[in-house]
């Protein structure tokens, strides 16, 4: 029988079958899934089948894997040579971002974005905590807004203390499997309080001392929404390393850089010192944004030199 995986717990799947019955589940036998090398062969929106226990109802074993639509990683903590498979099968993310308490820096997002591009799932960028904001934190959220509005992504602003975008942001999770993720303390659980109170997921403060907000959520977990879709759960994450872009690809994951590097003399511009770049000479004409070429370079010297 086909079922959908909503959590993992390590060697432990909670699923649901097409007939709407939970299972606890775990893998029968070693997969490897896409030549893939990482950390958990299954992830929480993979649709697997299932071999019912004989003796235990209620308990399965996975014993085949569906090919993926799509997926999307990050670096693993543990070994920067293996990916952690976030979440599959997405029809968009959407990452909830803090302009102070905490703060989500554009090197963060950037990345996510990336990300979301090399793995061909749309991103939306959700900004929380409307309320707290002065002039300063306005005028920030417009420029953002302004800047990857021009790349073609979706910003909003929402308050889960006010309500402030919370209608607009329900109508961008309606009908579709959606990737919610961010740092921990930017309101992620709160979020889906807030349009889910019966869900009632706990929440966590910001450290005082750090300024970083502290774990609340283990593992990911994917919920059902009740006028139709589903949301996708993840830990608060730190750092978004970029796993497995070449050099040579990364400006096709800016947008508004991929329109413009067909015009560059060179077809292996890398938009550094190359003569009669298109990206560069669009930077200098106010075409592009500064700060998301500056995001590009700062990506690319992550990259190690020995795949340059």
């Amino acid at each position: 029988m086909k079922a959908l995986v909503y959590k993992s717990t390590g060697s432990w799947y909670n699923v649901v079958d097409e007939a709407g019955k939970p299972w606890k589940a775990r893998i029968k036998g070693i997969f490897r899934t896409e030549d893939l090398s990482s950390t958990n062969p299954i992830a929480v929106g993979d649709w697997v089948t299932l071999e019912a226990d004989a003796e235990e109802d209620g308990i399965a074993a996975i014993t085949a894997i569906d090919d993926r639509r799509n997926y999307i990683t990050r670096q693993s903590p543990h070994n920067k040579n293996l990916h952690h498979i976030i979440a599959a099968n997405l029809d968009q993310s959407l990452l909830i971002c803090t302009l102070k308490d905490p703060r989500t820096s554009q090197g963060f997002i950037d990345r996510f974005l990336v990300a979301s591009e090399a793995y061909h799932v749309p991103a939306v960028l959700v900004f929380n905590k409307q309320d707290t904001w002065r002039a300063k934190e306005q005028d920030h959220f417009e420029l953002w807004r302004h800047m990857y509005g021009a790349a073609g992504y979706s910003v909003v602003a929402i308050s889960v203390q006010t309500g402030y975008g919370i209608a607009e942001a329900r109508e961008l999770l309606r009908q579709k499997t959606t990737l919610l993720s961010g740092h921990s303390g930017v309101g992620k659980s709160s979020f889906l309080n807030a349009m889910f109170p019966k869900m009632d997921l706990r929440t966590g403060a910001v450290s005082a001392w750090s300024g970083k907000g502290m774990h609340t959520t283990t593992f990911a977990e994917m919920f059902d929404l009740d006028f139709g879709g589903r949301v996708i759960d993840t830990p608060g994450v730190r750092e978004f390393g970029v796993v497995d872009v070449p050099p040579s690809e990364l400006a096709q994951y800016f947008p508004e850089m991929r329109q413009l590097m067909t015009g560059c003399q060179f077809n292996n511009c890398l938009h550094l010192n190359e003569p009669n770049c298109a990206v560069k000479a669009a930077i200098a004409d106010g075409q592009m944004h500064q700060q998301r070429y500056q995001s590009y370079q700062n990506i690319l010297d992550t990259i190690p030199k020995n795949t340059w």
